[in-house]
């Protein structure tokens, strides 16, 4: 067993414990003189490691890997706990030279526990240091399974893991209990530029055509097919031929040969929420505008016909 499976199961022992899982907490002794506890009680032992604690007194840690919280999310969440409290616990450690309890998982919940105004939070203490790997490795599980992070955080953070612990792509992915493959895609976006990187986590480019854009050597290539991308509105498929024709094209000037203009898709398809696909196909290609201005023009005649349509059946 890992180091990590180790402290993954001791920390959700603490929750089981915090959370009444096969556990209540008995104040006191059991009764003596023949008299037994009610069933209820029997074989229960009580938590140590549960805690009230202020929420003044927490903080978070500024090297976990999430790093940005989605504002109405976390409205939604303060309201909840408004209205119904607290459910599960967060886990915390007290770290001495801050003077706080620094959270090493739920920080979502301590921010929406902050923005609702409690004055407490139900908290899991760890009292037993935890090494800064297997601190960001559990941070970055508890992230994973709820699907909280985004693309590149949850990169920097596979690609922290690694620079701490020495692991290869194979270890991580063994580690965490995911693809080797997702992993790997999930790292090549580190090689794309800042500007690249920022359309990713903006949703404006999606990771996996991220990925596919990341396969071009040139920074400068990257960045051009990847606005291309974004501006014509192309498909991972599309995106793929793409970054094959820049391949192909920088190959040739590279030989001495003239470099082939990237040519563009000639067909583009709109899946639609009725069931039906929109198709527009072009012997030459063709850029956004020229695909609106189609769409446009079918709209139009469609329109016509739909009141041709109501003109014959009123008549």
């Amino acid at each position: 067993m890992s180091k990590l499976d180790e402290m993954r199961r001791m920390t959700s022992a603490n929750v089981d414990d915090s959370m009444g899982v096969g556990r209540v907490a008995v104040h006191g002794a059991q009764p003596t003189g023949g008299h037994l506890a009610p069933a209820r009680w029997q074989g229960v032992i009580k938590s140590k490691s549960a805690a009230e604690i202020p929420v003044s007194r927490i903080g978070p840690d500024p090297d976990q890997p999430r790093e940005e919280f989605d504002e109405a999310a976390l409205g939604r969440l303060a309201e909840s706990l408004r209205t119904r409290g607290q459910i599960q616990p967060i886990t915390v450690r007290w770290v001495e030279e801050r003077g706080q309890y620094v959270i090493v998982c739920g920080e979502r919940r301590w921010r929406a526990a902050s923005l609702a105004g409690l004055p407490t939070m139900q908290c899991i203490v760890q009292d037993k240091p935890i090494p800064a790997g297997d601190l960001l490795a559990l941070q970055l599980v508890e992230n994973l399974l709820r699907e909280d992070l985004k693309p590149i955080e949850q990169a920097r953070a596979y690609r922290a893991l690694m620079d701490a612990h020495g692991w290869t792509v194979s270890q991580v992915a063994r580690e965490l209990a995911v693809d080797h493959s997702n992993v790997s895609r999930a790292l090549a976006l580190l090689n794309l530029p800042a500007a690249v990187q920022e359309q990713v986590e903006q949703g404006t480019l999606p990771p996996a055509t991220a990925y596919e854009v990341s396969k071009l050597d040139d920074p400068a290539a990257q960045a051009e097919v990847a606005a291309q991308v974004v501006a014509q509105g192309l498909s991972r498929a599309e995106a793929v031929e793409v970054v094959h024709r820049a391949r192909v094209a920088r190959s040739d000037k590279g030989r001495g040969g003239k470099a082939r203009p990237t040519k563009l898709p000639a067909e583009r398809t709109i899946k639609t929420p009725v069931g039906l696909k929109v198709s527009v196909t072009g012997r030459k290609g063709f850029d956004v505008l020229a695909w609106a201005e189609a769409l446009r023009f079918a709209l139009d005649q469609v329109e016509a016909k739909v009141r041709d349509q109501a003109e014959t059946e009123a008549a």
